[in-house]
């Protein structure tokens, strides 16, 4: 009972403990991936595809008129930054499901590994697999189309970070719900993130879309950040209120995703459901 008491003792010895299960479960993850390489190219292959597809309608854009020929780089940007937060989503989408696949949601928790540790060595994987899958598009960006993203500037890192957390939201609200339903709710993970991206205003303007849709994509948080791309693309300013309220719309969503995914933890260990996961 000593040795029990000690795992979930509060001071330095269970800050440094959490800290090594956390990068235990990076570790194991980041092995899955170094060691398969169709792990790699599954990584890299969608948004390759993204990127040359929209690259090459920006190639015909540019031929057009002076208008269509700016847009060009702006809607290639869009592509590589909606890309984060799909790849965050998924990547953390794909972490859990990968435990759940192998049957493994027993033995983690039969260990001192606390659920809060779990989620954030989700996060962590989340960031590895953007940066991995991200970094080939951003790259042929450069050498094919003479875009780089990097042309953004310092409120780049804003417009990474916010995309990041919506992205760990929609990703623990999902994880979430198949704790509580099982793997029927799998196919969530596919498909939950692009359900926002007609009202994200990714590709658009919010000013193109019905009056009623614009009180829908307003509280998106992404919404905000490809509004102030545009406008840093476009004319080289940035409203910081409107990225603002991204950063407190982003605040409040992972608070919910937060408590909605602990909630359904708890619900599955008290169902037992944790050593049924994977069947």
């Amino acid at each position: 009972m000593a040795n029990r008491s000690d795992q979930f003792s509060t001071g330095p010895v269970s800050v440094g403990g959490s800290l090594r299960r956390i990068m235990g479960m990076v570790l194991r993850n980041w092995f899955l991936i170094r060691q398969s390489w169709p792990r790699i190219l599954e990584l890299c292959y969608w948004p390759t595809v993204q990127l040359m597809v929209w690259g090459f309608m920006s190639q015909f854009l540019r031929g057009q008129t002076s208008l269509l020929a700016g847009a060009a780089g702006v809607l290639i940007s869009a592509v590589l930054l909606w890309e984060v937060l799909v790849r965050t989503q998924i990547g953390m989408s794909i972490t859990f499901l990968e435990e759940l696949w192998s049957r493994n949601l027993g033995n983690l928790f039969v260990s001192p590994l606390r659920p809060w540790e779990w989620v954030v060595s989700l996060v962590v994987m989340g960031f590895i697999r953007v940066l991995l899958g991200l970094a080939p598009p951003v790259l042929l960006a450069v050498l094919f189309f003479d875009v780089s993203i990097f042309e953004l500037g310092l409120p780049l890192a804003a417009f990474f970070a916010n995309l990041m957390m919506l992205g760990i939201s929609v990703g623990l609200l999902t994880s979430g719900m198949i704790l509580r339903h099982g793997l029927g709710a799998e196919s969530l993970c596919w498909m939950a993130v692009f359900v926002l991206a007609p009202f994200s205003a990714v590709y658009y303007p919010l000013s193109s879309l019905p009056p009623l849709v614009q009180y829908i994509s307003v509280a998106i948080p992404a919404t905000h950040v490809f509004e102030g791309m545009r406008a840093v693309l476009f004319h080289g300013t940035l409203d910081w209120s409107s990225l603002a309220l991204a950063v407190i719309l982003n605040l409040f969503y992972l608070g919910l995703s937060s408590l909605y995914f602990l909630g359904a933890f708890r619900n599955a260990r008290r169902r037992g459901a944790l050593l049924q996961a994977g069947e």
